[in-house]
């Protein structure tokens, strides 16, 4: 996985949900927390999550075939999409059955082991606050300046830092959700502040979860190129004597990384196809030059003639270039 795919903080997000659904298991085996069954199911569903963020970055290398010309890179996407479904069902709804469980047949905390599941709720949150400061010095390093956090999240063409950044608040939200229920129970005896806090865990991780499936549903359905990469991609084509005139252009995300751009371009009609062709490989490197990841790079020249004289069109003569 590149860099921008953030596996360093995919991976500390991983360890950190590990070691934090062990501690909860424990504590809800020894304190009968319903708040705290809900967060290891949690930690349990964040960890699968990573490690399938983990194997979409893996798949999404293969090279390309027959079958997929342009490569597998929206594997990420998929593996991506799969995580909001695991978010929404064994987090989410898991959480409420949980909170209403609890709501309908009371349940009171174990006498004995009161404090268990405050001090794991505790080392938990310090747990979770590292694991999200990881994604938000990764998220720095690829987020362009000025642009807000939410900005970032909707638009970043990589789903697996926007995904962590999504889980990691979730998760510390939902421990502070889970503390306060554990910890008005305790004062005061009610079992009802357990399973609210149970609920606002569940009801949390749906919202997540349908962030998650409409920001990823947007890259698998094709996203093309951010306004200011396509201003660049244009600038590019129009700056250089090449070109007469660009007729129209068409770009689209064909993994994080790889951006794919399609455009007609008019030449003028007295230039020979050598120097054409000599020209359309110039506007693409000096495409690549502005825009690293438009790697896949189309060009149809057309004849083009002055205005007020008759244009031309000629066969489709196209000219591509591929990394």
């Amino acid at each position: 996985m590149s860099a921008h795919g953030g596996s360093k903080a995919i991976i500390a997000a991983f360890l950190a949900n590990m070691g934090i659904a062990i501690a909860k298991f424990i504590g809800w085996l020894l304190s009968g927390s319903a708040s705290m069954l809900a967060e290891a199911v949690h930690s349990v569903a964040d960890s699968s999550n990573q490690l399938l963020l983990l194997l979409g970055g893996r798949r999404a290398k293969r090279a390309a075939t027959l079958e997929h010309p342009f490569g597998y890179g929206r594997e990420r996407y998929v593996f991506a999409f799969i995580v909001g479904i695991i978010l929404f069902s064994i987090g989410g709804l898991f959480s409420i059955y949980e909170g209403v469980e609890k709501l309908t047949h009371p349940h009171e905390l174990s006498e004995q082991w009161w404090w268990l599941p405050i001090v794991i709720l505790v080392v938990a949150i310090m747990l979770e606050s590292f694991s999200l400061r990881t994604a938000v010095v990764e998220s720095n390093a690829v987020r362009e300046k000025g642009q807000s956090w939410v900005s970032f999240i909707r638009h970043a063409k990589a789903p697996e830092l926007p995904v962590v950044l999504l889980e990691d608040i979730g998760a510390l939200v939902g421990l502070i959700f889970a503390l306060f229920g554990v910890t008005l129970t305790v004062i005061t005896g009610n079992p009802f502040w357990d399973a609210l806090g149970t609920l606002f865990i569940g009801v949390l991780l749906i919202l997540i979860a349908i962030v998650v499936g409409i920001e990823t549903k947007s890259l698998l359905v094709g996203e093309g190129a951010t306004e200011a990469d396509l201003n660049r991609i244009i600038a590019a084509i129009e700056k250089g004597p090449e070109v007469e005139k660009l007729i129209h252009i068409k770009t689209l995300y064909i993994g994080p990384e790889e951006l794919l751009v399609a455009a007609k371009v008019g030449v003028p009609h007295d230039k020979p196809l050598g120097d054409v062709a000599a020209d359309i490989n110039s506007v693409e490197a000096r495409i690549r030059r502005e825009v690293p990841f438009a790697r896949v790079i189309y060009l149809e020249p057309e004849v083009f003639r002055p205005a007020g004289q008759q244009q031309l069109s000629t066969e489709a003569v196209v000219l591509k270039s591929s990394d």
